[in-house]
């Protein structure tokens, strides 16, 4: 066969591997479970993921106690499936604005190539892409957080984050917080804390963990809070 002949095949053919077997639609924000690699529309594995620890598709086990820390969105597939499928991503985007439209929300848009990031309904952080554009190292989902300043009579520091709303990687950690928040208040590491419901964060947590576990299910922005520590202790 000639290298320039074209290939046709038929799309009932490619079905089985475009299709969430949750819903029998084309994947919507295709989600891979990282342990077995199988993929569906994000909103449907979350939704299965609330009463079960197991793939759909295979029972192997996702994770012991928080299965979504397994799922890993798939842009490549997301992209394959919007190129094979015509009209669906702009009767996606359409639904998208018509829902926002309804309930008189304004949607955060960016320039073309920019992270769209914000919260869908199932509480968890999502990005979306111009892939034409994009770079690679900013394929990362992102989470939106809101840092407050905790108010306590024996803080007599006069340090307040001037921008206080931040955006990030989910694959940031608190002791990154934490550096950026000294290098902008202009205080030594050891005096600064990042704080859930009074509670101290520990520096390794994620803001993936951080988001499923303290925030799953709640609009963005995350709101975490910083105290300082008296210079003098």
């Amino acid at each position: 066969m000639s290298l320039q002949e074209e290939v046709k095949v038929k799309m009932k053919e490619l079905n089985e591997h475009i299709v969430c077997c949750l819903c029998a639609g084309y994947f919507i924000d295709a989600t891979t479970i990282t342990e077995c690699l199988h993929t569906f529309c994000k909103s449907c594995i979350v939704k299965y993921l609330q009463t079960s620890k197991y793939c759909p598709m295979c029972n192997t086990k996702i994770h012991e106690t928080q299965p979504l820390l397994n799922l890993k969105l798939d842009r490549v597939m997301q992209d394959i499936v919007y190129k094979l499928v015509p009209g669906l991503q702009e009767s996606e985007e359409k639904r998208i604005r018509e829902f926002y439209q309804s309930r008189g929300l304004d949607r955060v848009t960016q320039p073309s190539g920019e992270d769209t990031v914000g919260g869908d309904p199932m509480g968890l952080p999502y990005s979306t892409f111009d892939h034409s554009r994009a770079h690679y190292f900013r394929y990362d989902e992102h989470v939106s957080l809101c840092l407050e300043k905790q108010s306590s009579s024996k803080d007599k520091s006069k340090a307040v984050l001037q921008q206080k709303y931040v955006r990030c990687s989910v694959r940031a950690q608190i002791r990154h917080l934490r550096r950026v928040l000294c290098h902008r208040l202009e205080l030594p590491l050891q005096h600064v804390q990042i704080l859930f419901n009074n509670e101290a964060l520990p520096d390794h947590m994620t803001m993936k963990q951080l988001w499923l576990s303290r925030w799953f299910g709640k609009p963005a922005p995350l709101l975490l809070h910083y105290s300082i520590k008296d210079k003098r202790r």
